[in-house]
């Protein structure tokens, strides 16, 4: 813990450094405004943004898409990867689906989703969902295909059934697989809500940064990619404390 709060310090101090560096080379005019406008700017754009109040319910719309495709993703992409692995012949079925879904830039599925489910939330949870089930169905597929086979057959001959297989076995090698790639997931999920909202849609933070480029305003695309940024990293958090509570058994 307290190695964790140090490297905490020094991630801080270093962001601080390099915040009062941009600062620093905005006001010597050796960066364009135009282009990067210094921080100073960015935080009174970012001030104004949420002193209107409007910026809430773009935030809302976003965050509830990425929420939803999340979660959705999680399920979904466990249960195939799960089923996937202890069905040879589903695994037939669904890891060359995968393997091509996963070969193709699948934000590029954006457009189809819009037409299919409209610039409303289905679009947007439905790309989210799409980016997070291919990443957990890799990694519960895995997660499983790695266990050790003598770990199997060792609770077998202690007259453990498929019930203590899934509990001893199964379930705490995909617990620690899931967990290992659930920040990725949640980067893969506010990518889906942004890129769906920046394609198609009234609102959301993807919207606003579609306008905010169409205006040039560099100012207004640096204050909403920080506005995303601090969510993500809220839930990298609390995807590190999640997991440091299942894994407990790792840490210790």
């Amino acid at each position: 813990m307290r190695a964790f709060k140090k490297a905490w310090v020094r991630q801080s101090l270093a962001l601080l450094l390099l915040v009062a560096l941009w600062e620093a080379c905005s006001r010597a005019g050796l960066i364009d405004p135009f282009y990067a406008p210094p921080p100073s700017v960015v935080a009174a754009t970012l001030y104004e943004l949420f002193a209107g109040g409007s910026i809430w319910e773009h935030i809302a719309a976003t965050f509830s898409a990425a929420l939803l495709g999340l979660v959705g993703g999680l399920l979904l992409g466990a249960l195939l990867g799960f089923g996937a692995a202890m069905a040879p012949l589903l695994a037939d079925v669904l890891e060359p689906v995968m393997i091509l879904l996963n070969a193709i830039p699948r934000v590029i599925l954006a457009p189809l989703f819009i037409i299919w489910f409209g610039i409303d939330l289905g679009s947007k949870v439905a790309l989210s969902l799409v980016l997070v089930a291919v990443l957990v169905f890799f990694s519960v597929y895995g997660g499983i295909r790695e266990v050790d086979v003598r770990l199997v057959e060792r609770v077998r001959t202690l007259g453990g059934g498929r019930g203590a297989l899934l509990r001893e076995v199964y379930v705490p090698s995909v617990t620690a697989w899931v967990m290992g790639s659930l920040k990725v997931a949640v980067g893969f999920a506010f990518t889906g809500a942004v890129v769906g909202e920046f394609v198609a849609s009234s609102r959301g933070l993807g919207y606003l940064l579609s306008f905010a480029q169409s205006t040039y305003n560099a100012a207004q695309t640096l204050a909403l990619i920080f506005i995303i940024m601090g969510f993500v990293l809220v839930l990298f958090a609390l995807a590190g404390r999640l997991e440091r509570r299942l894994l407990r058994w790792r840490y210790a």
